[in-house]
């Protein structure tokens, strides 16, 4: 089966023919370059309707009209002037060749043909473009966003300083070779909200410090390392999260080699395998479509002409992802491996269990970051280090539990803790153990009424700590199996999802634990703030991270948060503002 792809989201306009064997038979993509710097949507829209015309006949040319079996078409998300286009000229070939129409979401395009390209299976996937910052991974039927820009994506960011310096468009390419010129590392923010990201602040203050006189070539090296540097830790974020076994890059910036030797240097480290496309997979073209419209198809997936609105808005978590095979997925699906000395091993930090005076405790050992340039690298690890002795020695005051801090290496930035025997929340929300999230809401209200921003939300910072009711045998043994595999980090080893009596471990009735003793873990993004906005955001990230892990209980654990965070008597207020913040967002 023969599909043909037209790709116009924004200012590329790409046609692509694939089979269904994933030979590529065409693929050819013309970029609109706007005679003043910046993309303006009705121009670009212009420019799909007067090339779409010659890419198609020129596909045609290769590939006869005959032997053509679906159309496809990138149905958002993007300017809205340009899907509606690219809508339009789908809509006039599959009416004229008579053959079925499909639309497709653009972001999981590039990913279903950064997969086919490179032949990862289930990987982590960073998208990064113009008008995109994601990180994504496929989860229980759908690809969930674990991570995403909260302001502008990275591609805007670079092209918005270029523009800013004269340099042309696009100019992210003119800010890679600027910055391979650069060799002083400027002062500049460095903005990373657990697996969220914001460059807005970055972009100012970049401007500004060219604008005051610094060496064009050193402010392009320092946009570049520290806007990279968040981007890699995100996603190393995520990895640990969710135990990916695999990473992958896509995306047009994914052209950038400081970039791609960041993300390589972190996956040897966490030990999973890297993957990056040809570099013309990277960026937007017609085949990623093509493919994506062919596995829909092939799925049982079919769409009327009244069904093929664009959609701007089009978030990956919106599509239900049925050409994936859940159980087989489930069966062949590797995850990231811990070394054995380690109880684990999260984005920032190895986590040893040892003991001190005679207790036991966690020794957090915040490893020095190869992707990062060392003097950013040593000021973050030390930075985070004290900020998160700081705060968890605080927050005992205001009745919150936390591990006690025993020992603060400032040298080779280490935390020596107490241990604390129980369940990441995240295990326990997939146990069935829903109570807990009442608890986990009334910490996050008691740091938000003192203006305390934990910025790391997950449910793989909080520990669950039950006590046991001696009721049943049977639930008591597979209880105590569990136990076995107790942590108290944010990211740990995966055993108990291997654990054969998993599925009757997850049935076990929540009446047999009391208590459910939260605590709270890993400050070191807290810091104190009394802003509206940066409260919302909090409770944003753990919104986020509910929906992507914990997306079939989302309600009920969501709503107990909520419940509990109502100790903090300005809860409506910061959970109205949410909505605002979240609309802001590219895709809202």
């Amino acid at each position: 089966m023969i599909s043909i792809g037209l790709e116009g989201t924004a200012e590329k306009t790409g046609v692509g023919v694939i089979d269904s064997e994933g030979n590529i038979l065409f693929n050819k993509t013309i970029l609109y370059k706007p005679p003043v710097q910046g993309i303006n949507p009705r121009e670009a829209a212009d420019h799909h309707a007067e090339t779409f015309p010659k890419l198609i006949k020129e596909a045609l040319e290769h590939i006869p009209k005959e032997e053509i079996d679906l159309i496809a078409f990138s149905q958002g998300p993007g300017l809205g002037p340009s899907l509606r286009v690219t809508a339009t000229a789908a809509r006039t070939l599959a009416l004229s060749l008579n053959k079925p129409i499909m639309g497709v979401n653009h972001c999981i395009g590039h990913i279903e043909i950064g997969k086919m390209a490179t032949g990862a299976q289930d990987p982590l996937t960073l998208y990064v473009s113009g008008g995109n910052t994601q990180v994504l991974a496929y989860v229980g039927g759908r690809y969930r966003i674990f991570g995403e820009t909260l302001d502008i994506a990275i591609g805007n960011c670079l092209d918005q300083f270029a523009r800013n310096c004269g340099l042309p468009h696009p100019g992210g390419v003119y800010v890679e070779k600027l910055a391979k010129e650069g060799n002083k590392l400027l002062d500049m923010p460095y903005s990373v909200k657990g697996m969220d990201i914001t460059f807005s602040g970055l972009l100012t203050s970049a401007i500004k410090k060219y604008e005051m006189g610094e060496r064009l070539e050193d402010v392009c090296f320092s946009l570049q390392e520290i806007a990279f540097s968040m981007i890699t830790e995100i996603t190393e974020r995520a990895l640990a999260h969710t135990n990916k076994a695999e990473v992958m890059l896509v995306g047009g910036v994914a052209a950038n080699l400081r970039l791609r030797e960041m993300l390589r240097d972190m996956c040897q480290e966490q030990n999973v395998d890297f993957y990056v496309p040809e570099m013309d997979l990277c960026g937007d073209n017609g085949v990623m479509i093509a493919h994506l419209g062919l596995l829909m198809y092939l799925s049982g997936k079919r769409m009327a002409i009244e069904e093929t609105k664009p959609i701007p808005n089009y978030r990956s978590d919106m599509v239900d992802v049925i050409w994936i095979d859940e159980k087989k997925h489930n069966r062949e699906k590797r995850k990231r491996r811990i070394p054995e000395h380690l109880i684990g091993k999260g984005a920032e930090a190895d986590i040893k269990k040892t003991s001190y005076l005679g207790w036991q405790c966690i020794v957090k050992d915040r490893v020095v970051k190869r992707y990062r340039l060392p003097e950013l690298d040593n000021t973050i690890r030390l930075r985070r280090t004290l900020r998160e002795g700081r705060f968890l020695s605080l927050i005992k005051d205001y009745g919150i539990l936390a591990p006690y801090v025993f020992d603060i290496d400032k040298k080779n930035k280490v935390l020596t803790m107490s241990y604390i025997p129980g369940n990441l929340a995240k295990y326990e929300i997939d146990r069935g153990n829903i109570d807990c999230c009442y608890n986990i809401g009334k910490i996050i209200g008691k740091l938000h009424e003192r203006d305390i921003v934990h910025n790391d939300l997950t449910t793989s910072n909080f520990i669950v700590e039950n006590e046991i009711i001696e009721e049943d045998n049977n639930a008591n043994n597979n209880l105590e199996e569990g136990k076995k595999n107790m942590v108290s980090n944010n990211s740990i080893k995966e055993s108990l999802e291997d654990n054969k009596d998993i599925e009757s471990d997850r049935k076990i009735k929540e009446k047999i634990f009391k208590g459910n003793k939260v605590y709270i873990i890993d400050f070191g993004l807290g810091k104190f703030s009394n802003a509206l906005e940066d409260k919302a955001v909090d409770l944003i990230v753990l919104k986020k991270s509910i929906l992507s892990t914990h997306f079939k209980d989302f309600e009920r654990v969501w709503n107990n948060i909520l419940e509990g965070y109502k100790i903090y008597k300005e809860w409506k207020t910061v959970v109205d503002y949410m909505d605002q913040v979240e609309k802001r967002g590219r895709y809202f």
